[in-house]
């Protein structure tokens, strides 16, 4: 076993105890001094990250890959923010639930308390270091971080601002640490290490998520990869429709929840699909349209016939693959064919329609008419997350405070003895 794992392994289960009845009022105070210690060290942390940006760009990157890894002034005060907001949340560790009276008169209940210690091995997203730590105090957990070799720089700047503020408080040492080693065999021995990971969450590719599962013998959260889905019903509101989409391809294209593929129903597509194009086109977007989209949109400059993969296919780009159907029910077959089951939107007014994609999309977040780009934390109102959960069980969706729990019966007797 790596020295380096070893070491954390034992201070993480060591602070973790001590975290599991931390008080509240102290965990707040802490998320709140990290969030000033990261404003603080601003020009120090992106220094580090433009470092970053010159070593990802040397090593040819993509721009999707170099956009998740960008700081800016602008999204380093978000980051601040997003602390600030789970201090405010409330704190899920001890919340008791489900209390009844048994006939044989034991008070029984159920009371959240912290996984433990959490293990995340993630890559190019350096926020992904702050929202972990931010989610893992208030939750009572203590973390290991295992960030990758593009961010090294960024990563470490942001754990020493976390570090320092932790120091200042009572939150015990080893409670959230960062892995120095970028030897990747370090990865393979976290999905391992179960004497000290109670819980381990992939952040990156399907490569990752994969191997994580492959290798892990302790319990894995997977998620974040997403092919989205927007359906535009036959029964859609255009003025929704274009903004909508346009949102949904445009906003932030090189992230999970961003839309992969337009379906359009064939009673409005002759009419508002050229609109939709029109719209898209203005923003770069370029267009792989199976034939049905494709006869409509011919010789437009964006378009292009699709490929045998477009519809399985995360872009996380200015890129969409776009389909004519016939009815509901084909686009519902789809769906399901080609869905990560990440977030997946209908555009329509017919209340039935909509009633019936909620029920058959099982996606961990379906939409009416809505943008997907709302799958996040901090939009959800939970102020980070953790990650965005497609497995069915523990948690799905957008993982927050109370998703970081578990909970324990507790019971209260008078003498009673089982006969």
């Amino acid at each position: 076993m790596f020295p380096e794992l070893k070491e954390k392994g034992e201070r993480a289960r060591q602070a973790a105890r001590r975290l599991a009845v931390l008080d509240t009022a102290t965990k707040n105070n802490t998320l709140k001094a990290i969030a000033e210690t990261i404003m603080e060290r601003e020009p120090e942390i992106l220094s580090a990250n433009d470092h970053d940006i010159d070593a990802g760009q040397e090593a040819g990157l993509s721009d999707a890959y170099l956009d998740r890894l960008l700081l800016t002034v602008h999204r380093l005060e978000g980051i601040a923010q997003d602390v600030l907001a789970v201090a405010g949340l409330p704190d899920p560790v001890g919340e008791t639930f489900d209390a009844r009276t048994l006939p044989n008169g034991l008070r029984i209940s159920k009371r959240r308390v912290p996984v433990g210690v959490i293990g995340v091995i993630y890559e190019s997203r350096p926020n992904v270091t702050v929202d972990i730590s931010a989610l893992c105090l208030k939750s009572g957990n203590a973390a290991i971080l295992r960030g990758g070799k593009e961010a090294v720089h960024t990563n470490r700047a942001l754990a020493g601002a976390i570090a320092e503020a932790c120091k200042k408080s009572a939150v015990p040492e080893g409670a959230i640490q960062l892995f120095q080693s970028q030897d990747r065999a370090l990865v393979k021995e976290m999905l391992t290490a179960n004497q000290y990971i109670d819980m381990i969450i992939p952040r990156g590719g399907a490569g990752l998520h994969k191997f994580a599962l492959n290798n892990a013998t302790i319990p894995v959260i997977t998620g974040g990869i997403g092919v989205c889905h927007v359906y535009v019903d036959r029964n859609a509101d255009p003025d929704k429709a274009i903004p909508i989409i346009h949102n949904a391809k445009v906003q932030r294209p090189t992230v999970c929840n961003a839309m992969d593929t337009l379906l359009i129903h064939r009673d409005v597509a002759q009419d508002l699909l050229p609109k939709i194009a029109q719209d898209l086109a203005g923003a770069g977007v370029e267009m792989r349209c199976e034939q049905g989209a494709l006869q409509i949109l011919m010789g437009h400059p964006s378009v292009r016939s699709a490929g045998p993969d477009d519809f399985d296919t995360e872009f996380l780009s200015l890129v969409l693959a776009i389909k004519v159907v016939e009815s509901i029910d084909e686009a519902l077959d789809h769906i399901h064919q080609h869905s990560t089951q990440h977030s997946d939107a209908i555009i329509t007014e017919n209340y039935s329609t909509a009633m019936r994609f909620i029920n058959e999309i099982d996606s961990a977040a379906v939409y009416v008419n809505a943008s997907t780009r709302f799958t996040d934390g901090g939009q959800f109102g939970l102020g980070a997350e953790v990650a965005v959960s497609t497995q069915r069980l523990h948690a799905r969706g957008p993982m927050g405070l109370k998703e970081l729990t578990t909970y324990k019966w507790v019971v209260f007797g008078e003498g009673q003895i089982r006969e």
